[in-house]
């Protein structure tokens, strides 16, 4: 029952239990000096066993390579490395030992190896065969030496099949210390089974290309919607030797399942067309297209005829919202069109049919309103961990096992899960990481050796290039299937579940204090639920709702990511910009501000005018006038409000006329709002004041006069006129008579002639009766 402690923590840790054991040790050796050597003896051994413990890790030992990490009976074993001094004292007589020995009995001895530090005589075994060591003369303080050690397998006499111990050590002198002792060890494991198992191990690991969010909710005021990224890292990692190309090119030899977030082939799909890229208040024009061709075609050909699992779109946080957000009215919804999505964006992009069936909470962490969450968009599968789901048996069971209602959670491994966490720069640790993996695949597998069981791996969600490289030697060396062989996620969950598994899920209370302090907070869902809201809103104005709902139901979905856990700045801002951006695109359709109007008479016509500064069309717009004064001033056949439907066209303005009657003097106040067809307010409402100046009846007849008198004034002008014409005319025909008879009489004698003279009287007339100085004789009327 010694796996069952592990499982469930029961008793002592595996430290813990070795601190004990250490200290029994310890606390024994006095009491033998004591009998032998008398009461002074005691205090001297225990002083002594600290001197030795301290002086055994004076000088680090590093492991960077073993090959092979999983030997054959003709093989030979090499093992290169470095020994460090980190004393203050000068080694002299060196020499790098190797350790093998004995068999480790179970996956909590493996562990409790591992956790050790120093050297132990009586519990690290004895050098192997002194020709097989490497000497160094002097390591000076602070210098280190590298070294290599090849020992042929069959001189290690390994007797049966099992994890063997393996220890390079490094024994010498100092100056303080002039006798041969042990100054340092590193420990890894041999995993020996040079045959294969009867029954081998059904092995599932799965292989994750997720990354986090990095296209924003902005496209392009073009037609096109050019996307907006929020900077080009996402590029470093599809660059070659990028983690994500690094997740792909080494997945693709691997058989492995693959986990993959529609949203991130999504992303890097959007990168293959024309894109802009946030460069402080502006943008600029994306480069990197070609990268984002060659990555996703990379994925497409790795993923041909392989087990695909698509998470919902962006990898909502499931934990977070059954602990936060399903209080929130429609926070579950989001879950369910983000699982609706995936499978189409996957199919439509690498042309592969994923699975959509299955959830991964983060870290395989489930309780009972976890697994409600899951189940509510559709999945019947949960992948969870064997450190949240325990069993209480001496050997791990399989994987799948039934909770209730027809779901099954696919438990993980968690040593194995676990694995390649933290550094994997180092190759030393590296080494030591693949070593403890395979050592403890080996042990599994030997646990029960008549009984074939399934076994599932989920590591990290975002393993770095480093991690992943580890990962995928780990695997290449489980390729030999002399203890196992692999098996999709899918066959997985069908296997055959064990009767003594756990079956129970945890209560809420049960879930990792940790892992709740990263979860998204209540506001995170309370600002999803408002920009929904403004979303639905804006959305039944449109003419073309795809351009709008789609772009921002995704970043919604992303909101809500499993990769916003650790960074609650960052995904607030991501929120903040996505309502933001939201808000600004509903204000481009705009009521126009008016200043005072002012109304002569009893009847008019009011104008207000909708500008429409989007790319589309909208329709299905009511716009609202209301007089707030409708005895002074009324519209629509007396009444105080009147409305008109709306319809622009995208970059056009509107200009709508209400019909007012005016029925007093003075100021009215005027709203004008729009509405959609739902009755629901759109937008901010807009004010004015329209001054009516009534005509009264005194006014039109004082009016009337002013025109009859300008009417009277222009017939005597035309009367005036007329007359002076006529005189003119008479005038001209008297002339042309006189001229034609003084002609006549010319002809006929000689113009002095008595007979042709003027009248009795030639002085004209100049007396009062004269009307005329031209002389005519004709009166002029003034």
């Amino acid at each position: 029952m010694a796996e069952a402690a592990d499982f469930q923590g029961m008793g002592p840790s595996p430290a813990r239990r070795w601190l004990l054991r250490t200290a029994s040790l310890i606390a024994g050796a006095p009491l033998v000096a004591g009998l032998l050597c008398g009461p002074a003896a005691p205090s001297a051994h225990a002083a002594e066993t600290t001197e030795a413990a301290t002086s055994s890790r004076s000088v680090d030992v590093s492991l960077d390579t073993l090959t092979p990490v999983a030997p054959g009976k003709s093989d030979t074993l090499t093992i290169s490395g470095s020994v460090y001094n980190k004393g203050k004292q000068t080694v002299t007589d060196a020499q790098v030992d190797l350790r093998v020995g004995p068999t480790l009995s179970s996956r909590t001895a493996i562990d409790r190896a591992a956790e050790r530090t120093g050297y132990a005589a009586g519990i690290d075994p004895a050098p192997v065969d002194g020709k097989y060591t490497v000497k160094i003369p002097k390591l000076p303080s602070h210098i280190s030496r590298d070294f290599k050690l090849s020992v042929p397998l069959s001189d290690l006499e390994l007797n049966e099949d099992g994890v063997y111990q393996l220890g390079v050590s490094l024994s010498g002198q100092t100056p303080a210390e002039p006798f041969d002792h042990v100054l340092g060890i590193e420990r890894t494991f041999l995993p020996w089974q040079p045959e294969a198992t009867e029954k081998k191990t059904q092995f599932t690991y799965l292989w994750p290309l997720i990354s986090s969010t990095h296209l924003t909710a902005e496209t392009g005021s073009d037609e096109q919607q050019t996307p907006v990224f929020e900077d080009e890292s996402l590029a470093r990692e599809l660059a070659p030797g990028g983690r994500l190309e690094q997740l792909v090119s080494l997945g693709s030899d691997l058989p492995v399942t693959w986990v993959i977030d529609p949203d991130l082939l999504a992303t890097v799909d959007a990168m293959t067309r024309n894109y802009q890229v946030k460069n402080g208040t502006t943008t600029v024009a994306g480069k990197n297209q070609a990268l984002a061709k060659r990555w996703l075609r990379s994925v497409e050909a790795a993923v041909q005829g392989r087990k695909v699992v698509a998470l919902p779109f962006a990898d909502p946080d499931l934990a977070s919202l059954a602990h936060r957000g399903k209080d929130i009215s429609g926070s579950l919804s989001h879950l369910q069109s983000a699982t609706e999505v995936a499978e189409t964006t996957v199919e439509t992009i690498v042309h592969v049919k994923p699975t959509v069936d299955f959830a991964w909470p983060v870290d395989g962490a489930i309780d009972s309103s976890i697994v409600d969450v899951a189940t509510s968009a559709g999945a019947h599968k949960v992948i969870a961990r064997s450190d949240s789901l325990r069993d209480n048996l001496s050997y791990t069971p399989s994987s799948a096992r039934p909770i209730g209602g027809g779901t099954t959670a696919v438990v993980a491994d968690a040593r194995l899960s676990t694995a390649f966490q933290g550094d994997m720069l180092k190759t030393g640790t590296s080494t030591l990481a693949v070593q403890e993996f395979l050592a403890q695949t080996l042990a599994l597998t030997l646990q029960v050796p008549g009984k074939e069981r399934s076994i599932v791996v989920a590591p990290q969600r975002m393993p770095t290039a480093s991690q992943a490289q580890s990962m995928a030697r780990a695997l290449q060396a489980l390729n030999a299937q002399r203890w196992t062989q692999p098996l999709d996620l899918v066959a997985a969950a069908g296997a055959k579940p064990d009767a003594d598994a756990t079956t129970k899920v945890p209560a809420s209370s049960r879930y990792p204090g940790q892992l709740r302090k990263q979860e998204l907070p209540v506001q995170a869902f309370q600002d999803i639920r408002t920009t929904q809201n403004t979303l639905d809103n804006f959305k039944v104005i449109l003419t073309a709702q795809d351009r709008v709902v789609t772009p921002f139901g995704r970043a919604i979905d992303r909101e809500m990511s499993t990769s916003w856990r650790g960074s609650p700045a960052a995904a607030q801002l991501y929120r903040d910009s996505v309502r933001t951006y939201l808000q600004s695109l509903t204000e481009e359709v705009q009521l126009i501000e008016k200043s005072q109007v002012t109304l002569s008479g009893r009847s008019a016509t009011i104008p207000v005018t909708v500008q429409n500064k989007l790319v589309q069309g909208i329709d299905h717009l009511v716009l609202r006038l209301r007089s707030d004064n409708p005895t002074r001033l009324s519209l629509d056949h007396d009444k105080g409000i009147a409305e008109q439907p709306i319809k622009v066209e995208g970059g056009h303005s509107q200009s709508v006329k209400f019909a007012a009657s005016a029925n007093a003097n003075g100021p009215v106040q005027m709203t004008a709002q729009l509405y959609t067809e739902d009755g629901k307010p759109y937008g901010l409402p807009m004010e004015f004041t329209v001054k009516v100046s009534e005509i009264t009846p005194t006014v039109m007849l004082v009016i009337a006069g002013g025109v009859l008198l300008l009417v009277l004034a222009g017939v005597r002008m035309y009367s005036q006129r007329k007359r002076a014409a006529a005189r003119e005319a008479a005038v001209e025909d008297a002339e042309g008579t006189e001229e034609a008879a003084q002609g006549t009489e010319g002809s006929e004698g000689d113009i002095n002639s008595p007979d042709h003279g003027q009248a009795s009287d030639p002085t004209p007339d100049t007396g009062p009766e004269s009307g005329d100085p031209s002389g005519t004789g004709e009166k002029v009327d003034r």
